[in-house]
């Protein structure tokens, strides 16, 4: 309260001595100190234009590219855009890791939000409709389930659980289980990780790698079908 005290006082100084312009090179002056971007990390998100959209809604309803049913902006069965959206137009990112994501067969298609991921990652996003899904057992040393119960971990400590998974395998695999690892890994303790995008970074680096993160899209009242599926135990 006192910072708020402090910060409204300058910003109102400001403005009876320099006016309008003065307010807001102060209020910019306080946007780019590092408590204020703690508490808001996307301040520096730099947005695309959104004028393919707005034409794209005056013309209406557009079809598919692919299926040729009739979409407005997306197509939510095929993960693309229509044919008033220019692929070109749409901004896409690469992200760090892949994504799956498990879609509940009773969720309706054009409320998923999950599709957004899709559109914007192609690459690294991939949506499952379940009973359909992959076999996670040989990758789970490099893969996480987001998902809330009694035995889940914060993000900041996925390296180091993943690391006990890749010694596990290691001592399966092998004759002897005293001798030293095939890979040297260098530990990684829970402590160590400061926040979510150092915890990721310093598993890429070490030999414990998180390389796939699945998230469950459904109601609450579905998870419970898919999250005690026995391939996406453990």
């Amino acid at each position: 309260q006192l910072t708020m005290s402090l910060n409204s006082s300058t910003i109102l100084n400001e403005e009876n001595a320099q006016g309008a312009k003065g307010n807001t090179e102060c209020l910019e002056s306080l946007l780019q100190t590092p408590s204020s971007v703690q508490d808001n990390p996307l301040q520096q998100l730099q947005l695309a234009s959104q004028e393919v959209l707005e034409k794209a809604k005056k013309s209406g309803r557009s079809k598919c590219p692919r299926c040729n049913s009739s979409r407005m902006f997306y197509c939510y069965t095929c993960f693309v855009p229509v044919e008033t959206v220019p692929t070109k137009e749409i901004p896409t990112v690469k992200l760090p890791l892949k994504i799956d994501i498990i879609k509940h067969p009773n969720e309706t298609d054009g409320k998923s939000t999950a599709v957004h991921a899709k559109l914007l990652a192609p690459d690294d996003v991939t949506i499952y409709k379940y009973p359909c899904i992959p076999e996670y057992e040989e990758k789970r040393h490099e893969i996480a389930l987001v998902f809330p119960g009694p035995n889940s971990v914060s993000v900041k400590d996925i390296a180091f659980h993943l690391q006990k998974y890749t010694k596990k395998s290691v001592c399966a695999s092998d004759d002897d289980c005293s001798r030293e690892p095939l890979l040297k890994q260098a530990k990684i303790e829970p402590e160590e990780e400061k926040n979510p995008s150092e915890g990721i970074s310093s598993s890429r680096s070490e030999g414990t790698r998180l390389k796939k993160i699945i998230f469950i899209d459904s109601t609450w009242n579905q998870t419970n079908k898919i999250i005690t599926d026995e391939r996406l135990q453990g």
